[in-house]
């Protein structure tokens, strides 16, 4: 007998052998909602063996890990219909996704739309079918016999630990290399919808084959399809690549290169603005401004371990190889840069904490199917710093460290949108890491203690630390789901030691100081895609470039516009005045299509009475006011940073 703990509390005990699903059926919680179980924590299919007591979470297409067992299958289809369509085809790999799925094929024929709207019907046939998905395992000589045509699965199975069990699943004819796990059949696939297809390269490898990516996206029902993808027509009014160029942020040039935006104006404006507002904030809690090279020699990232870690991120100017020649790379961080302002003399304990903030521009060889827009670009600016404290001020400085992160979201609005990530390391990794289980254990215990204590509801990542210590991401979606990191706090142990750097202690004995690696607003570019999104391309008064435009009637009042733009001119605000000889409708709308705050319009009666015919935005006819008034009101909404 087996004991068998549900989520919902309810216990039963059974005897062996039983499946999840049994199991389940047996508790009366099986329904046509349930597709997949977390047993002990690991997600599996339902027909998986129960062997012992459990702890069982039925899964649905609600649940995260639900809707992507869910997708994974729907790739399989997919695989399943190209096979079909177009036998020469070679297979690659097909994931889950964050709302769908994608399979990358090696094909002599370009999928264009026609083509996937005729593997749609294939897929239809699929599910019709309602094929049963069976695993299988096979030793390393079957798997790669059954293989012997797919030369991209062979390479997987080739590189496959030694110990690594290696499953199948097969439906119907098709068979792929997967390690699950699936729903119970094709036929569960109710809706599905194929979205696009693009080039990516094998293992992103940009000197690899380049292969063709088709995304897609499945649901249990059409309703629930048709509201995924009517929300997705939302988003992409909102997409800040499309609402970014049409409003003239930024742009981007072939013979610049990709990952590389120019920030035109109004986006060089903005990101003015948030960087001035950053550095004011740190310099109001302690931090001192630095500003550190481009670039740096080898020799500097061999010691901070990134050259052994991350040589393949970074951009080398000269041969990494060549030992007897400088080398040098640009920076993709500064941490290695600022501990030099630490090490520029000697450091008591008095001197501790010391913060260093930076407006900082990096560089990273990201991959070229990782671009997007000013999500994630070759070169950016970020808001970085580093503290370097004693251990016991590890507590408040971290906990100070998450108050600036949380108010800088709260302030731009984008608080709401966050979600919190524990990064950790991967013990089974230790090439990937520097320092010793003993340092890392102390480190996340130090930084979970700290999370815990602070109110955080976060959720763990395994092997996504920075090599040199756990982190917190402070993670965000854009219009489309994709998550990205827009605020990183980590802890560091190990740094500190590798450059030397030392403090006099109160007992007059050397110390290694702790450091906190940590951005308070994270990537400028990143973070003005999200607030275009968030807003929609009308950012709030205190951030938008161009905060009110004057419109005079006619030509005649054009004096009296250009002494209202200069009191406002006078206390900091950004007006541009529209002269033209067009009608006044016209004007107005052309200001509101470009999201300007405010809409000033004076004629004749506002001359004679020294006031504003005011428009808002949002609100719209605003009435007439008096200027010092409607200054006044400006500032006060400026001054509190309202949204």
């Amino acid at each position: 007998m087996a004991h068998f703990i549900f989520q919902d509390g309810k216990e039963i005990d059974l005897a062996l052998p039983v499946t999840v699903y049994d199991a389940a059926k047996e508790a009366e919680l099986i329904t046509r909602e349930v597709i997949a179980a977390k047993v002990n924590g690991e997600v599996v299919e339902l027909s998986t063996p129960l062997t012992a007591d459990a702890e069982i979470t039925l899964l649905t297409f609600a649940d995260e890990e639900g809707e992507r067992v869910f997708n994974h299958t729907a790739s399989h289809i997919l695989a399943q219909a190209v096979k079909r369509l177009y036998p020469d085809v070679k297979l690659t790999i097909g994931p889950s996704i964050a709302h769908g799925f994608y399979y990358d094929f090696d094909s002599p024929v370009s999928f264009t739309p026609d083509i996937l709207k005729q593997l749609e019907d294939e897929m239809k046939k699929i599910v019709k079918e309602n094929l049963r998905l069976e695993r299988f395992v096979l030793s390393r000589q079957e798997a790669l016999a059954a293989m012997k045509d797919e030369p991209y699965k062979c390479e997987l199975i080739e590189n496959l630990p030694e110990d690594e069990e290696i499953s199948f699943y097969r439906q119907g004819e098709f068979t792929d290399l997967c390690a699950g796990p699936h729903l119970f059949s094709t036929g569960a696939v109710k809706a599905f919808k194929l979205l696009s297809c693009t080039g990516a390269y094998w293992h992103g490898d940009s000197s690899q084959k380049m292969l063709q990516r088709i995304y897609g996206t499945a649901f249990p029902s059409k309703d629930a399809l048709n509201a995924y993808i009517t929300a997705q027509e939302e988003a992409r009014k909102r997409d800040h690549n499309k609402i970014g160029r049409e409003l003239e942020y930024f742009t981007t040039v072939d013979v610049i290169g990709q990952g590389l935006p120019i920030l035109l104006p109004k986006g060089a404006r903005t990101i003015q603005l948030l960087q001035r507002f950053v550095e004011d904030e740190e310099q109001r809690r302690g931090y001192l401004l630095t500003k550190t090279p481009l670039m740096a020699k080898r020799e500097l990232y061999k010691i901070s371990g990134h050259w052994d870690h991350y040589l393949d991120g970074m951009f080398v100017l000269g041969d990494p190889d060549d030992e007897t020649k400088e080398c040098f790379a640009l920076r993709p961080m500064t941490c290695p840069f600022q501990y030099q302002v630490f090490l520029n003399k000697k450091r008591s304990y008095r001197d501790l904490p010391m913060r260093l903030g930076e407006t900082s521009t990096l560089f990273r060889n990201e991959d070229s199917g990782e671009m997007h827009g000013l999500i994630r670009v070759r070169q950016f600016t970020i808001s970085e710093g580093h503290l370097i404290l004693r251990p016991e001020q590890l507590a408040e400085e971290f906990k100070g460290c998450l108050d600036l992160a949380l108010y800088m979201l709260e302030t731009l609005g984008l608080k709401e949108d966050c979600s919190f990530r524990f990064s950790q390391w991967d013990p089974n990794r230790r090439d990937k890491y520097e320092g010793t289980p003993e340092q890392w254990n102390e480190a996340q215990d130090i930084m979970q203690k700290l999370l815990d204590e602070n109110g955080i509801d976060y959720k763990i990542g395994i092997d996504e630390a920075a090599f040199y210590g756990p982190k917190l991401d402070i993670q965000i979606k854009n219009v489309f789901g994709k998550e990205d990191t827009l605020i990183t706090i980590q802890i560091d142990m190990l740094l500190a030691k590798k450059f030397g750097m030392e403090y006099t202690d109160s007992d007059n004995t050397p110390k290694t100081p702790y450091i906190i690696h940590r951005t308070s607003l994270g990537c400028y570019e990143r973070t003005l895609a999200l607030l275009l999104e968030k807003y929609a391309g009308a950012l709030p008064l205190w951030l938008a470039p161009t905060q009110a435009v004057i419109l005079p009637i006619t030509s005649e009042f054009d004096g009296y516009a250009k002494e209202i733009m200069a009191k406002l001119e006078a206390v900091g605000m950004r007006v541009e005045m529209d002269s033209r000889n067009e009608k006044i409708g016209y004007r107005i709308r052309e200001a509101q299509l470009s999201k300007v705050p405010y809409m000033l319009v004076v004629g004749a009666n506002e001359m004679a009475e020294g006031t504003v015919a005011v428009r808002a935005r949002k609100e719209g006819d605003g009435g007439v006011m008096k200027v010092d008034e409607m200054i006044s009101k400006f500032c006060l909404e400026i001054a509190q940073k309202k949204r």
